[in-house]
């Protein structure tokens, strides 16, 4: 009886090691993963481009490091419409680039991702997990000071905008005001997934009066996704204004005139190194 035991024993003895190859996942976030193991990662938004990456390192059925254990990292079962580039060869990080369709209906999607050891040569058998994300607009939150803010004719003011990228992508972010007659820059800025960046936009407008603006914060690859702040922005002449802006171009005047405006030009000097 016994000698028919002990095999089915030893087998149950090996299947710990049979199965100790492992994932080491470092983005977009660090976790290990074993056969049939499952990974949330996190949100994203429709149209944006975000990566899973794994380190070629693992362990055979023996439980010895394997530096190049995997060299190919394979998504399958890809929802519809998703745009997937799988891993390059032979390299010491493996990334599967996915975009998901910018038509996307917001929810829950499941796919799988394969690490494979291309011949088998080092011994391992492909480890398979399941990675889930969420399809949601809300990838991001920001805030923008001050609110109220004012400045001379043509003289730029400085709102201060803080981005939390609370999704998974990478994708650049577009910063643009309106409700400003005369002004029209953008600026595109990154806040790499899970970080907090802080970015200094400039505005400014010719015309005098309490100007009513909307700062606008969207993905670029998804302009569908956005976040607003209303802005409150005076513009007013001032003489200290109309002295420093002396200084801006070639002004045209009556020659009799010229010493007049030397001295103003001069006054606005001091005044702004004082």
């Amino acid at each position: 009886m016994l000698r028919y035991l002990l095999p089915s024993f030893v087998l149950l003895m090996l299947l710990p090691l049979a199965s100790s190859s492992y994932i080491q996942m470092s983005e977009p976030y660090s976790a290990s993963l074993s056969q049939n193991g499952s990974a949330y990662l996190g949100n994203v938004g429709p149209g944006q481009t975000f990566y899973i990456t794994i380190l070629s390192n693992t362990t055979n059925a023996k439980g010895q490091t394997i530096p190049l254990g995997w060299n190919k990292l394979v998504a399958t079962s890809v929802p519809e419409g998703w745009i997937v580039s799988n891993s390059s060869l032979y390299t010491q990080t493996l990334s599967v680039e996915i975009r998901p369709s910018p038509a996307a209906s917001f929810g829950e999607y499941t796919f799988n991702l394969t690490a494979i050891n291309l011949g088998n040569y080092s011994g391992i058998n492909p480890v398979t997990f399941k990675a889930y994300i969420n399809v949601t607009p809300n990838v991001f939150k920001f805030n923008a000071t001050p609110q109220d803010i004012s400045a001379g004719l043509g003289v730029p003011a400085y709102i201060y905008v803080t981005i939390n990228n609370t999704g998974v992508s990478d994708n650049p972010f577009v910063i643009t005001v309106s409700g400003l007659p005369g002004f029209n820059q953008s600026a595109t800025v990154i806040a790499p997934h899970s970080t907090t960046g802080k970015f200094t936009f400039p505005i400014y407008e010719n015309t005098p009066y309490t100007w009513h603006a909307k700062l606008r914060i969207s993905s670029l690859t998804s302009p569908s996704i956005y976040e607003t702040e209303n802005i409150t922005f005076t513009v007013r002449a001032t003489l200290m204004n109309d002295l420093m802006a002396l200084n801006q171009g070639t002004l045209i005047y009556p020659v009799v005139y010229a010493p007049v405006y030397a001295v103003q030009y001069l006054i606005g000097l001091i005044a702004k190194h004082a």
